[in-house]
């Protein structure tokens, strides 16, 4: 048995050892796809501030937050400036902590009551029905091929499931950084070790 477990891990560390040296790939794939997400959220709000101060702060059809312009604000530079930090993977670990905090507000804030899936079953019967009589209504109204012409209708159900998926990848990258080789913050390591 101790030969077959010797074998295994000397074929374990030859097959990954390779891998081990591109680990850095991992962590900006996550940036990268978490950059524009970040990005686009925090320059909407940015653009309707008006907008988005009204929402975090009513409680009848917006979020019922309190100090909402306060709130809207730093939500907001905290996704821009969030975006543009981890597309370089500069402070990586430093900008994951308040974004992770945004995604908990969106998560029990925005999400919560919708439960898990972010875009509605249309397998579904219930749903179906409606994704039917949508169409119906639309190609007897409108023009249904120009409104399909980019993509299917769907229902929104606006579940926890982008925002947890979000939070989860903050959440590693927390944990590995921005990268080995792929991260402004790998390179100031090389520079000031004793500081990273």
């Amino acid at each position: 048995m101790n030969r077959l477990s010797e074998s295994y891990f000397r074929w374990f560390r030859a097959g990954t050892e390779p891998l081990r040296r591109l680990d850095g790939l991992a962590p900006l794939a996550m940036r990268l796809y978490l950059a524009p997400v970040f990005w686009i959220a925090g320059t909407h709000k940015l653009a309707g501030i008006d907008r988005t101060i009204e929402w975090f702060g009513n409680p009848d059809w917006g979020l019922g937050l309190p100090f909402p312009a306060l709130l809207a604000y730093v939500a907001a530079y905290t996704e821009v400036v969030g975006a543009l930090l981890l597309l370089l993977g500069l402070a990586t670990r430093w900008i994951s902590v308040p974004l992770m905090v945004t995604m908990l507000v969106a998560i029990f804030a925005v999400h919560w009551d919708h439960g898990w899936a972010a875009i509605a079953d249309s397998g579904a019967p219930e749903v179906a029905v409606r994704l039917g009589a949508a169409r119906d209504i639309l190609r007897e109204y409108g023009n249904y091929a120009w409104l399909t012409e980019k993509g299917h209708f769907v229902i929104l159900n606006n579940g926890i499931e982008f925002a947890v998926t979000y939070l989860v990848m903050l959440f590693s990258l927390l944990f590995s950084g921005g990268g080995r080789y792929t991260s402004v913050d790998y390179y100031l390591s090389r520079v000031w070790p004793a500081r990273y």
